[in-house]
Parts: C-alpha cells; sequence; structure tokens
C-alpha cells in the first residue's frame, strides 16, 4: 500500500506538476481528515472482533445536534462541542449495551443504530437542513448564528497552511497508535479480537474493554461530526451518512498497511490519505465522475491483492 500510495503521487505530479502544490496536498488533507477520523473509530472496534457501522450516523447526527445547540438553543461553541461528545459517547454505550448485555450481533446492533440515527436526527427540524432563518416544525424561525470560535474548527489554518482539522487527525493518530501500539489496553483489545474466550479466562474485563472501543469509537465519529458542521457553516441532512463506506474502506485497507494483517490506527490513516490522493488526482486530470469509483476500487483491489499475496508467499518462504 505504501508502494502503491507513492506511485500515484509520482503518476500525479508528473501528469500535473499543480498536484504536488502544498495548498493542493493539505487540500486533500482536510478533505480526507473527516474520512480518516470516522475510519479510526471503526479500527477501534475492528480490534476487538467487532464492527462499526454506525459511525456514519452518528457523524451526521452530531453534526445536526451542533447546529440544533447553536442555531436553535443559542448555545456557545463549548456547549455544542460537549453536546456532540455526550451524543457520540452514548450512541457507543447504547451499542456496546446491545452487543455485551444482550448479545446482539456487533453487525446487526450497529446497524440498527445507523437507522436509529438516520431517522432520530431529521425529527428536531422536520427533515430540513438546519441554519439561521430555518422555519422549524413548530413554526418558530431559527435566529442563532454560528460563531466564529465554532467555525473556526473546520476552517482555520494554522500558519494560514494547515487545518486545524489535520492537525486534530494528526494528534488523535498519534494518541491511537501509542495507545493501540504501545499499551496494556491497546495489547488487551487486540487479545479480544483475537479469543475473547482467551482473553476473559486470563482475567481480561473483556466486556468493558468492548464498551470502551464503541464508545471512543462513538466519540470519535461525533467529532467527525462538529468538524463537519464547522466546515460547511450549517446542519446538512445529507451529510455524514456517504463517510461510512470510505470510512471503512480505509480502515480494512489498514490490514495491508507494513505487513500487519490487522487493524491498526496509522494504516487506517494511510488508508484514508490513499483514497483522497487518487480522487484527488483524478479530479486534477479531468477523469470522469462515473469512471472514478471504477478506477478507485481496481487499484484498491489491486494493491490488497498483491500485498497479501507477497505476504503469503514469504511465509511460506519462511
Amino acid at each position: 500500500m505504501l508502494l502503491a500510495l507513492a506511485a500515484l503521487v509520482i503518476v500525479f505530479s508528473v501528469a500535473q506538476p499543480a498536484f504536488l502544490n502544498v495548498d493542493n496536498l493539505f487540500s486533500i488533507l482536510q478533505g480526507v481528515s473527516i474520512t480518516a477520523l470516522l475510519g479510526i473509530g471503526v479500527t477501534l472496534t475492528l480490534a476487538v472482533g467487532g464492527f462499526d457501522l454506525s459511525v456514519g450516523s452518528v457523524a451526521a447526527t452530531a453534526q445536526m445536534a451542533a447546529s440544533y445547540v447553536l442555531i436553535v438553543w443559542h448555545g456557545s461553541t463549548v456547549e455544542a462541542l460537549a453536546a456532540c461528545l455526550a451524543l457520540g459517547a452514548l450512541a457507543g454505550l447504547f451499542n456496546a449495551l446491545l452487543i455485551t448485555r444482550l448479545r446482539v450481533p456487533d453487525q446487526l446492533s450497529t446497524l440498527g443504530t445507523l437507522f436509529l440515527l438516520a431517522g432520530l436526527q431529521l425529527i428536531p427540524t422536520g427533515g430540513r437542513s438546519l441554519a439561521t432563518g430555518t422555519i422549524l416544525p413548530d413554526g418558530t424561525e431559527a435566529s442563532g448564528v454560528f460563531p466564529d470560535a465554532f467555525l473556526a474548527l473546520g476552517r482555520l489554518r494554522v500558519f494560514d497552511i494547515v487545518p486545524l482539522p489535520v492537525i486534530v487527525l494528526l494528534l488523535l493518530t498519534v494518541l491511537g497508535v501509542i495507545v493501540m501500539e504501545t499499551t496494556r489496553w491497546g495489547r488487551v483489545l487486540y487479545a479480544i479480537g483475537g479469543n475473547e474466550t482467551a482473553a476473559r479466562l486470563a482475567g481480561a474485563p473483556t466486556r468493558g474493554y468492548r464498551a470502551a472501543a464503541y464508545v471512543a469509537a462513538g466519540a470519535i465519529a461525533a467529532l467527525g461530526g462538529v468538524l463537519i458542521a464547522a466546515r460547511v457553516g450549517r446542519g446538512d441532512v445529507s451529510a455524514g451518512h456517504s463517510l461510512l463506506l470510505d470510512a471503512v474502506a480505509a480502515s480494512l485497507v489498514g490490514y495491508a498497511v507494513g505487513g500487519l494483517k490487522r487493524p491498526n490506527v496509522l494504516g487506517t490513516v494511510i488508508g484514508a490519505v490513499f483514497v483522497g490522493v487518487l480522487l484527488n488526482g483524478l479530479t486534477m486530470l479531468n477523469a470522469p465522475y462515473y469512471m472514478q469509483d471504477f478506477i478507485k476500487g481496481t487499484l484498491l483491489v489491486a494493491a490488497l491483492a498483491l500485498t497479501f499475496s507477497v505476504g503469503k508467499r514469504d511465509e511460506g518462504h519462511a
């Protein structure tokens, strides 16, 4: 995957020199930052042998909730951020209770949460996007505004170069790599994903760790939703849901990075960057939009097939 990413950069740079423009590179990173954040959440649940399909809906609901707090309730940036993180954590806890207490399979429980939140976010506004001046179902007008401090979360460029969402992604990536690869907490998560029964017999509180993974995934997805709202400057009923497939793709592509063949945070971020670089390069080369998904899928399949086939052959020689 790293070689494939390097090859893409070289090809696009030769075909279109403007590709290596600093502003364009940071634009790519800003574009993939939300997908990568959601992918990190999915990665945490994959590590414990689960699979969170609700991250897109959590992000979508969070960006509508942030808009509602600001536009309807006239709340502050801190209140909107706190409300969204709490919402994400509660969504993750709800998933965890379904999985660990009611024994509902991960995919089914998170799929149910996906539809639950997708419908819930539409109710307060009657299915409308939310911005200053929106007429609510009770006939009142939303008169609040998005504070500059809130909009800065999605639009600020540090030193007029680096978008703030990229810095947020960098910090969470570093934290995620440290926790998952160097701490006991991370090792227990991987142990649960490898063999939950063995981990439980070894004394690990497997239910608690699984719950923590889903709560963290929900909170991270909600943070992604906040960044979406801050970037677009309104609560968009169509935002967030389309991110699920790209987030899942990034987390699964992460298996192939570094030959780890397991969910890992750094691999997920690299997978998201791979997709972002590919789509940006195709756009700059004026590739037809209806061909982009096909080309993306072809390159992803080829890169993954090569990675895993080479790894399997090396294991056979060993």
